[in-house]
């Protein structure tokens, strides 16, 4: 007679309510919604981040290395918890649940207040990246434990039949296929967080309420499965710690959901000042309108200042009318959804068509209803000459839609490029050399096209790259710029930068920087045309002088800037 084997137990058993075989499918599952949670953190550092900060690319290459090395250090730290798996990774969850919940808020509240983010950005990417490396080695530790357990009680139950024996023993010997089973749970729930995050929580929450929901199901998704699968685990000290610790966090995320609303109007406050009249979420970005009631409003988007109403008129006579001197009768403009310089072209009795191609229709609504806006830009959307597409304009030059607003033979007399700074990462590729030769394929034989193309004094390199990029473009170019004044103060992301940048004031350089181009070798005339309607501002004398400040800031580069591609994207200093 052969004596069943005896099976040694391990040194430590885990106990559990259900049967073992079953333990790894609530463990995947807690896998699959910690993951999903954890890039929605992720992607809500970037994005708040990029809006705050600006430069989206350098903030997802910060976020994204500083969050991927601190999950390697969280890893290397589960190791010393593994002997109390369970009660650490119910700690981790819940520290996750609270940092990552709260995280968004107090970045808002670091750029609103102290009006800088970029420090407290990194500490919570460390953060967040150490938690979420802790979480896999403390699972699998939990894991390998149930497996320990099966495999104990089919040796103690004396089971019949040698193979059955070896099966579980095969199972519980193959940490591959465990370690495969958790990534890929993982992988499959970092992809639900990716596409919940920009479809589902961006636009029905919003960034503060997105991230402190899911820091919400974050908490009860992990001390659920300590507290009930491996509740055995757990002395009564730990059950009323991990108990006391989740609903702790669970009351925070609470509150600050209910306190959201007005911790955003304060902020705001803190960022735009006492006199905000209208705040809008977009599809696509936050609208703010500020200033003193009766008098001309200050148009933010997504924090930074677009229209300064004091002396917006100086930056968009400077930009429109000297593109204006020539034929004239189909006009282009490309961005510019506030109406302010569609309001300039208008003014000229000979135009009689345009069309504004603008990507945020939301821009465009509050351009046309809020009465403050619609007085600015006198009213323009209300002409008839004007047709406006919601487009990119990239998409929109190279397809059909470029011909909806052109003459018979599918071009424009004028191109107006009203776009924010090229330093932007956002506008990146609509000053690309690509993005130009879609320009140069609708604009006329005589046709001009003019560029918006930052600050010539302040940025000389991103100025003069525009310029290059025109150029290597097909265009001849004349470089120009005019003098700001309160419409070019730093507001929003822009403030602790161009503080640094003026010695502590906040104040930004007062200038704007244009490039007025045409096809072909001869660089058109700069001056006004001799119909051209009354300005506040500019004058014939003015545009030469700007051309001389212009010309100026080339000396100090020294070597010619190459231009931008979309392929390699040259602006940023």
């Amino acid at each position: 007679m052969i004596d069943p084997p005896v099976t040694v137990p391990p040194k430590r058993v885990a106990r559990l309510p259900v049967r073992p075989r079953a333990v790894r499918y609530p463990v995947l599952a807690v896998v699959f919604v910690c993951a999903a949670c954890g890039l929605v953190y992720e992607l809500e550092l970037v994005a708040l981040a990029s809006y705050l900060i600006g430069d989206s690319v350098t903030q997802a290459s910060v976020v994204l290395s500083v969050m991927v090395f601190a999950m390697g250090v969280g890893s290397l730290l589960a190791k010393r918890l593994r002997c109390r798996a369970a009660v650490g990774f119910g700690l981790v969850e819940g520290g996750l649940a609270l940092i990552g919940g709260c995280s968004a808020l107090v970045l808002y509240a670091a750029f609103a207040w102290l009006g800088e983010a970029r420090y407290v950005l990194v500490a919570f990417s460390l953060a967040i990246g150490v938690l979420i490396g802790a979480e896999i080695p403390l699972l699998m530790s939990l894991i390998q434990r149930a497996e320990s357990a099966r495999t104990y009680g089919a040796g103690k139950s004396g089971v019949r039949e040698s193979g059955v024996r070896e099966s579980e023993a095969d199972e519980k010997d193959d940490p591959a296929g465990t370690v495969a089973d958790l990534f890929a749970a993982d992988y499959v729930g970092a992809l639900v967080g990716g596409l919940a995050f920009p479809f589902l929580l961006l636009p029905w929450l919003g960034q503060l309420t997105g991230a402190l929901v899911t820091g919400a199901v974050n908490a009860v998704a992990g001390g659920a499965l300590v507290l009930w699968l491996f509740r055995y685990d757990l002395t009564a000290r730990s059950r009323v710690l991990l108990i006391g610790a989740n609903l702790t966090v669970l009351a925070v995320l609470g509150t600050a959901t209910v306190l959201v609303d007005d911790f955003e109007g304060a902020a705001r406050r803190a960022v735009y000042g006492d006199s905000v009249r209208v705040a809008v979420h977009t599809d696509l970005q936050e609208v703010v309108v500020t200033g003193e009631r009766g008098g001309p409003p200050d148009l933010f988007v997504d924090g930074r200042l677009r229209v300064g109403g004091q002396d917006e008129h100086r930056y968009h006579e400077s930009l429109v009318h000297p593109a204006m001197n020539g034929p004239r009768e189909r006009v282009l403009i490309i961005g510019g959804g506030d109406g302010l310089a569609l309001r300039e072209v208008l003014r000229y009795a000979g135009v009689r068509s345009v069309t504004v191609v603008e990507l945020d229709s939301g821009v465009v609504r509050l351009a046309r209803t809020n009465p403050e806006l619609a007085a600015l830009n006198g009213h323009a959307y209300r002409d008839p000459r004007v047709q406006v597409a919601f487009a990119d304009a990239f998409r929109w030059l190279r397809g059909a839609g470029a011909d909806a607003g052109a003459g018979a033979d599918g071009l424009y007399d004028v191109v107006v490029s009203d776009l924010p700074d090229p330093g932007i990462s956002a506008s990146t590729k609509l000053y690309s050399e690509e993005f130009y030769g879609l320009a140069a394929r609708v604009l006329a034989d005589g046709g001009r096209l003019v560029v918006h193309a930052g600050s010539a004094s302040a940025r000389p390199r991103t100025y003069w790259t525009v310029d290059a990029t025109l150029r290597a473009a097909g265009f001849s170019t004349r470089a120009y710029s005019a003098s700001g004044g309160e419409a070019a103060r730093a507001a929003g992301p822009d403030r602790a930068e161009r503080a640094r940048r003026s010695g502590g004031t906040d104040t930004a350089p007062g200038d704007w920087g244009y490039v007025l181009a045409a096809r072909g070798p001869y660089p058109p005339a700069l001056g006004l045309a001799p119909d051209a309607p009354r300005l506040r501002s500019l004058t014939a004398e003015g545009l030469t002088s700007g051309a001389r400040a212009a010309e100026r800031t080339r000396d100090a580069l020294g070597a010619e800037p190459p231009p931008s591609t979309l392929v390699h994207p040259r602006y940023g200093g």
